[in-house]
């Protein structure tokens, strides 16, 4: 083990392919499924804007948080980056808002599989599924990340031949102008953007995973920004088909893409979305409960959390009293709400938790390294000032999305 790289309480086996299929499968999932029928109902035709403005806001997340994970590569994300920068009490308000976050969207992606799957007995499902994921994660990171990295790899394929054929039946259609489109304002396009946000948030889910990459000052930073490009692309398109579709007056339902698929797909894209749904929202799970075991358990080892989810296997070398707490607290939002109510909890604390990145993030001084490299060219000097402002610019789009969604889906029903 090298000076920069400390020691770790967790096996280091996941190279930068294996953060990368962490980032990846974390974000093809739930979102993508999911998000598209609320995020049109308030964004109407400005969907394409909500989705940029969700992108913007997810990579000015991905630099604040890409600085802190490559300084500080624990166990905890920014429950640890909030309590090394600012204070234990800033730490365990971001590992408080980060477990109901987190949750929330374990819930929403084991929901998202009942939805496609078997509607008329979504719940039973969702609980199935949450049983299942958690067995593979007791297994060990490396067997989960591999079965992630098969899913994601299917589902890639299945949702580019959705965009693919989708929009070649779109583009010979004629368009009705604005058919089946809602009416929008900015609190619209802003709630729709946070909303959409879930759907990018797992890019930096690898963070929480510090301990167990190797080379984690140089991976984890490569493995966020790489699943973030990948997934911003696919989004684009996906939000482009689904406006165009609403715009030839497709009912688009809860599950959106299943809805599309059968509009405008051949007879057999239906049942390869469903397929994709299951498997992408499965991977999501994978990644979540292991996220959010990886958050209880390094709150447990500092005192903010009890001790008896401070522990790790002795074979597996992971904390599996945490991962089974994070999963029966999936487990009872399964049965307490519904997917809605998920994804809104989900959209806020992500949020709200982000926010605190970006104030841990302003505390950071330059490196040094950088600074050596500065004092001979302008162009370095330029982008530590950048990155700088980032966190500020990040902080802003953080509440300005929380307050949006507080007026659009709380005060405004």
């Amino acid at each position: 083990m090298t000076q920069q790289d400390p020691p770790s309480r967790f096996s280091r086996s996941l190279g930068l392919g294996g953060a990368l299929t962490v980032g990846v499968s974390a974000m093809v999932g739930t979102g993508v499924f999911a998000v598209w029928g609320p995020a049109l109902e308030s964004a109407g035709g400005w969907l394409l804007a909500s989705v940029l403005i969700a992108s913007m806001v997810a990579a000015l997340n991905a630099t604040s948080t890409a600085r802190l994970a490559s300084r500080f590569p624990e166990a905890g994300g920014v429950y640890a980056y909030g309590r090394i920068q600012l204070s234990r009490f800033a730490g365990v308000v971001a590992g408080v808002v980060f477990i109901i976050g987190k949750t929330a969207s374990a819930s929403a992606a084991a929901l998202t599989i009942g939805l496609y799957l078997w509607p008329e007995r979504s719940r039973l499902v969702a609980l199935s599924a949450i049983v299942l994921v958690l067995l593979l994660n007791l297994r060990g990171i490396v067997r989960s990340t591999r079965v992630a990295a098969v899913m994601v790899s299917i589902v890639g394929v299945i949702l580019m031949t959705f965009v693919i054929t989708s929009g070649v039946t779109l583009l010979e259609r004629p368009v009705i102008i604005g058919a089946s489109l809602p009416a929008s304002g900015p609190i619209g396009v802003l709630a729709a953007a946070g909303l959409i946000f879930v759907a990018f948030a797992g890019y930096a889910r690898i963070t929480v995973l510090g301990e167990e990459v190797t080379e984690p000052r140089r991976n984890i930073p490569r493995a966020i920004a790489g699943s973030f490009v990948i997934v911003s692309v696919g989004y684009v398109a996906i939000a482009a088909v689904v406006l165009l579709a609403a715009l030839d007056a497709v009912v688009i339902g809860p599950a959106a893409l299943l809805d599309l698929a059968q509009a405008l797909g051949p007879s057999w894209m239906g049942p390869a979305v469903v397929f994709a749904a299951v498997l992408a929202a499965g991977s999501v799970l994978l990644t979540l409960i292991a996220g959010v075991g990886r958050t209880v358990f390094a709150m447990a080892a500092r005192g903010d959390a009890p001790r008896m989810f401070a522990t790790v296997g002795r074979r597996t070398r992971i904390p599996i009293r945490a991962e089974v707490a994070s999963a029966v607290g999936a487990g009872a939002l399964v049965a307490m709400g519904g997917l809605t109510l998920a994804l809104a909890i989900s959209a806020t604390m992500i949020l709200l938790y982000y926010s605190i990145s970006h104030v841990a993030a302003a505390r950071l001084r330059p490196d040094s390294r950088s600074d050596s490299r500065s004092d001979s060219r302008s162009g370095p000097r330029i982008g530590n000032r950048l990155l700088q402002m980032t966190p500020f610019a990040g902080l802003a789009g953080c509440l300005l999305l929380v307050g949006a969604l507080f007026v659009d889906r709380g005060m405004g029903g």
